[in-house]
């Protein structure tokens, strides 16, 4: 732990889900009543609020994390984990249900059919966020997702300290009140997560949907374009949609590159930086995860990123 004078002790606190990915790959799907032979099972640690809180950690991101896991061997996974990439875990909670898990068959072409129970997830309650006061008196940044009960996400919007900057990524995609939409300092959203949010005002340009995103509320929004790098808004500032490229890379896998980027944009905002900048670090960050295989397995350090 990081010494009590320290009035921010964390960049950045991550309040989120925690999965075991059960994957196997098969030959092709099984139809109903049908058995199919798959691979052996691999199992990795994954979820949205995990991914990002071991990707922001291996960039050297002062992070902790808010959870909630089972008191099972999945549990044990998903803390191990967090702690070997540096997390403080004393946020992660356990028990009230068994470890969330992904249950993802792959086919040969690399599409994947996933299954996804909540269990401790869904069971991440506002009363724990109100019991966590103390992270969250400690953190300038706070990031969140979707996977993790709406009224959950809603009480992290009201948590932040004073000067707190909210990140959303609102995935899977939910209508989300005005409140939530209000607190998010920068909305990160991929095009299709920019579409359910938009429904029938999604046409147009990227640079369209981002100047409709920023009318739901945010104070800023930054659009993921997969290689295409990203696009940033911000209110405060007098210009426009702003794009940011990403440096080519051979993508190898893309599991869990939006959540490095979010992670590393988040961690990067809470070190002052302005929206453009940090979204240039950030798209580095997820060039460099789709180079490797897996989601947490294919975080970078900040000298890989250098060197990309």
């Amino acid at each position: 732990m990081h010494g009590h004078d320290d009035p921010a002790p964390y960049d950045l606190l991550v309040v989120g889900s925690a999965n075991a990915d059960l994957v196997v790959g098969v030959e092709r799907r099984p139809g109903p009543g049908e058995t199919v032979l798959g691979s052996d099972l691999a199992v990795h640690p994954g979820g949205k609020g995990a991914n990002q809180a071991v990707a922001a950690a291996r960039l050297g991101a002062r992070t902790a994390l808010l959870a909630r896991v089972g008191d099972d061997a999945h549990g044990l996974l998903l803390r191990a984990s967090q702690q070997q990439a540096g997390v403080d875990t004393g946020g992660v909670l356990v028990g009230g249900a068994p470890t969330g898990v992904a249950l993802i068959t792959v086919d040969p072409s690399g599409d994947n059919s996933i299954v996804v129970s909540p269990g401790a997830n869904a069971r991440l309650t506002p009363q724990d966020v109100r019991a966590a006061a103390p992270l969250f008196a400690s953190a300038r940044v706070v990031s969140v997702q979707l996977e993790i009960p709406l009224d959950t996400v809603a009480e992290t919007a009201r948590a932040l300290a004073p000067g707190a900057r909210l990140v959303l990524n609102p995935s899977p995609p939910a209508p989300l009140p005005a409140e939530v939409l209000t607190a998010c300092d920068p909305l990160v959203v991929n095009e299709h997560e920019a579409r359910a949010l938009l429904g029938d005002g999604a046409d147009g340009t990227p640079e369209d949907r981002a100047r409709a995103l920023v009318a739901l509320g945010p104070h800023s929004v930054v659009i993921t374009l997969g290689a295409e790098g990203a696009l940033v808004l911000d209110t405060r500032t007098d210009g426009g949609p702003v794009r940011v490229p990403s440096p080519r890379v051979a993508a190898v896998d893309t599991t869990g590159a939006g959540d490095a980027f979010t992670a590393a944009l988040a961690w990067r905002l809470g070190l002052g930086e302005d929206l453009a900048r940090a979204a240039a670090f950030a798209v580095r960050v997820g060039a460099a995860a789709v180079t490797r295989e897996g989601a947490q397995a294919s975080f970078p350090t900040a000298e890989e990123v250098a060197a990309l």
